[in-house]
């Protein structure tokens, strides 16, 4: 991948100006994202406004923005792009504050019931001065939760609640981060070297953050749950600005359902070959069951976790950047991170702009769970890092001299940077890292569980016809269906499944976004013809950060 330092620094457009100051304002709006991005605004101890009061002041920014967009021209592709993607997700924006989703902004793994809390995971700790801005936060934080609580009060007195299923998995999310002795007091508890006045402060402030979530706890199971829906379906208008949120993208929702349904039998056909390769005449849950009893396939613990994790990254870095990429030196830089909390989730979180944190790839480990087998988890590490979320997203972050900061730290869509990390899933196949079938047989496990994510969140939230013809799909069909498609336990299952009926559009996103990712390259394959080079089609698609599925198709295209 070129290196931007090889180039001339772009001269600042008006569209630039736009993107960058709308940077700044969102991030004085959402000061939890400055933290996110690593911006100091000098509120990094301070909250978004959860209130009504607050999401209109985000709609009236994004409106004015849309505005001073319209107002200008181009002045080259670069600008092309950010005019339309920037101008495209603002406009989302509205739409979806419009149709009062913020009303509803409830769920087990992306709300801010979860996102209040989580923000202490990324901030830093390593001096007084970040730990007094952790003590403003906690302080603060009931502020924080009153206004989510009136935001979706609401949404009660509007008609517009989630579903009630999602309300009491969060009762019990919000009941443990209440407790005195756990999540808040075992933060402030890490607080080394600071001085006893704000040693102090730090334990009111946990002491006073953990009786907020108390207070959510108990508003959800007094207030919300009797008025939040029984059905678990969002219906088809709130999808449709669900799935373009996700993917940057429009498309049609029944033939994709349909299309679904034939890539989940192309998975479990492909699995079943493999099988027969690990174990001849085995049926796929056997060839799982002999890889299951595999000793040498085995870490222990999460410090071997970790350290597999580690040697797995940097290994595949050094050996990419001597083949297939040019990574700059800033991007080879992963660290591989046990995360805090027990949610079960992979995640990966980029660097600051000046790659002072590094990109981090993270494993939330369930609790109890000391077992993990390397066969199912290779495609992981080459998925979250490189040559997936790491390089995607590295090298927008580093490519400063001709994105501006909205392009770099803030553009993109699950549907982009999701389908790109299937897709490098897929691509470190045809390199030959997953040559060993058990390892094919994990990364096709994944890919089969995406394929059925993509059925069952289109199927549940539209309510279509069940492909077994077995009538109307329900979330109580969607554990059997889910159930029956991945290679889990069914804590595991729950956990997913009440993830995708609460959280709709995003699921889909990942195989649906590695399709068009796929849809585009053969296209760009089929016009190029002979002249074509996957490391030329790579590194331009990604030195574009991250754009809308849409953006990046015109823009590759055109």
């Amino acid at each position: 991948m070129s290196s931007p330092n090889e180039t001339p620094d772009r001269t600042t457009t008006p569209i630039d100006a736009i993107a960058e100051d709308w940077v700044v304002t969102y991030a004085g709006l959402a000061p939890e994202l400055a933290t996110y991005i690593g911006l100091e605004n000098g509120k990094t101890g301070q909250w978004q406004d959860y209130s009504p009061a607050g999401y209109e002041a985000i709609r009236e920014a994004s409106a004015s923005v849309i505005a001073r967009l319209d107002a200008e021209e181009p002045k080259d592709d670069v600008d092309w792009v950010t005019k339309t993607d920037l101008r495209e997700q603002l406009q989302l924006d509205l739409d979806r504050i419009d149709a009062g989703m913020h009303l509803r902004d409830l769920n087990v793994i992306a709300s801010p019931a979860q996102g209040i809390r989580e923000i202490f995971d990324i901030m830093p700790t390593a001096s007084e001065e970040n730990w007094a801005d952790i003590s403003s936060r906690l302080t603060l934080l009931p502020d924080a939760i009153s206004g989510y609580i009136e935001t979706l009060r609401e949404g009660i007195a509007k008609g517009i609640v989630p579903a009630a299923r999602q309300v009491r998995e969060v009762v019990e999310q919000s009941k443990s981060s209440a407790d005195p002795e756990g999540l808040f007091k075992q933060l402030v508890g890490g607080a080394e070297g600071v001085s006893a006045g704000l040693t102090s402060d730090l334990a009111a402030g946990a002491a006073k953050s953990a009786a907020a979530y108390g207070r959510l706890a108990e508003f959800l199971q007094d207030e919300l749950l009797p008025k939040a829906g029984e059905k678990d379906a969002v219906g088809r208008e709130m999808y449709t600005l669900a799935s373009r949120q996700f993917l940057g993208a429009t498309i049609d929702l029944d033939e994709t359902y349909e299309w679904g349904v034939e890539e989940l039998a192309r998975m479990v056909a492909e699995q079943t070959s493999v099988a027969n390769e690990i174990k001849p005449g085995a049926s796929v849950e056997e060839a799982i069951e002999f890889l299951n009893g595999d000793a040498s396939r085995k870490l222990q613990g999460t410090e071997a976790l970790q350290r597999w994790m580690q040697e797995t990254s940097d290994k595949a870095i050094a050996d990419l950047a001597k083949s297939n990429f040019d990574i700059p030196e800033e991007v080879r830089r992963l660290e591989c991170m046990i995360a805090p909390s027990h949610t079960g989730i992979i995640y990966y979180t980029g660097p600051t702009d000046d790659f002072s944190r590094p990109g981090r790839m993270w494993w939330s480990v369930p609790e109890g769970v000391t077992e993990f087998d390397t066969w199912r988890e290779l495609t992981t590490v080459y998925h979250e890092g490189v040559p997936g979320h790491h390089l995607q997203i590295g090298q927008a972050v580093y490519n400063r001299k001709e994105l501006n900061s909205w392009r770099r730290l803030l553009a993109g869509t699950s549907g982009h940077a999701e389908g790109w990390a299937l897709y490098a899933e897929r691509l470190m196949e045809e390199l030959g890292y997953l040559s060993d079938p058990a390892d094919r047989l994990g990364m096709l496990d994944g890919q089969r569980m995406r394929a059925a994510r993509v059925v069952l969140d289109i199927g549940v939230h539209l309510e279509k016809q069940r492909p077994d013809g077995g009538g109307t799909w329900t979330g109580e069909y969607a554990f059997e269906f889910m159930g029956r498609n991945v290679n889990m336990n069914d804590q595991f299952v729950k956990f997913e499944v009440n993830r995708y009926l609460g959280w709709p559009g995003q699921a889909p996103s990942y195989k649906v976004g590695q399709r068009i990712w796929e849809q585009i390259r053969d296209e760009y394959k089929a016009r190029e013809g002979d002249s074509f080079n996957p490391k030329e089609f790579h590194r331009k698609a990604l030195d574009l950060g991250g754009v809308g599925l849409d953006t990046l198709k015109a823009a590759l295209l055109k």
